[in-house]
């Protein structure tokens, strides 16, 4: 039994999100697994960071995500194609995090999403774009 009195889909507790503003920039932090069940979680924060972008870039941090599956990777494509459709670029800090990595290298994905090793450098990466 859940207590929902907005109304909204709960978040699926094995995937957090958290959001902030750094340096004029949406940042959207995942932790936990994103999968068929947590991917539309995923999803719905970016669409907000990037109604938040106004035309400027937004980060997508995956650092702390311990499994991505094929629903996570659509999720990153579907995303990186409505960040580009507003014009807003989507980069996405994967590190070396092999659980992320892998399936994106895998799959090719990686020469589709815009990737950085940090936050830094992806802010550094949009504040040039700008």
């Amino acid at each position: 039994m859940t207590d929902n009195q907005s109304g909204a889909e709960p978040s699926p507790a094995r995937l957090a999100i958290t959001q902030r503003i750094v340096d004029d920039t949406p940042l959207v932090v995942a932790t936990g697994e994103v999968d068929m069940d947590t991917a539309p979680t995923l999803s719905a924060a970016v669409t907000t960071a990037l109604d938040q972008a106004a035309g400027r870039p937004c980060i997508l941090d995956l650092t702390a995500v311990s499994f991505l599956n094929s629903a996570g990777l659509t999720a990153l494509v579907n995303a990186t194609r409505q960040a580009d459709a507003r014009q807003e670029p989507l980069r996405i800090v994967v590190d070396s995090n092999r659980p992320v990595i892998r399936p994106i290298e895998i799959t090719g994905l990686d020469t589709v999403l815009a990737l950085y090793h940090s936050v830094d450098e992806a802010l550094h990466a949009s504040n040039e774009s700008q």
